[in-house]
């Protein structure tokens, strides 16, 4: 989904719904801005029940491409009717058709039902790395 298209400003207040849900405060305009140009790629369900954000990165040692899932978001009076399963077999399936490696994603360590979800759509973890950031804030 791109700015230019009819859903995109009702997926921008999704995208501000999702960011007020973990804290931060509810910014519309900014919302928009930022998603427009922030290179992912937005994909809702077509009932506008949830959205998943995508960037697609190289990989760089088999020369080819991975997806990676940056953000997933069920409203929670959407939540445990198959939306978040959806939007992940989505992506996996775009990935697979774009000939991407893999797909993969990040999530909170307590976060049980994201975990059981992504175990269930075939995501396992990653073992011998470790996340490492540098804040500069």
């Amino acid at each position: 989904m791109t700015p230019a298209d009819p859903g995109f400003p009702a997926v921008a207040g999704l995208f501000d719904e999702y960011r007020v849900h973990y804290g931060e405060p509810s910014a519309p305009a900014a919302t928009r801005s930022w998603l427009a140009s922030s290179g992912l790629s937005v994909a809702a369900d077509p009932s506008l029940r949830g959205f998943v954000t995508t960037v697609v990165l190289p990989a760089s040692l088999t020369l080819g491409t991975a997806w990676m899932v940056r953000d997933l978001y069920v409203p929670p009076r959407f939540r445990r009717q198959g939306v978040a399963r959806e939007l992940i077999d989505w992506v996996v399936a775009a990935a697979r058709a774009a000939g991407a490696r893999r797909v993969s994603l990040q999530t909170e360590t307590g976060n049980a039902p994201a975990h059981a979800l992504y175990a269930a759509a075939g995501f396992r973890p990653v073992t011998g790395l470790d996340m490492l950031n540098l804040t500069l804030d």
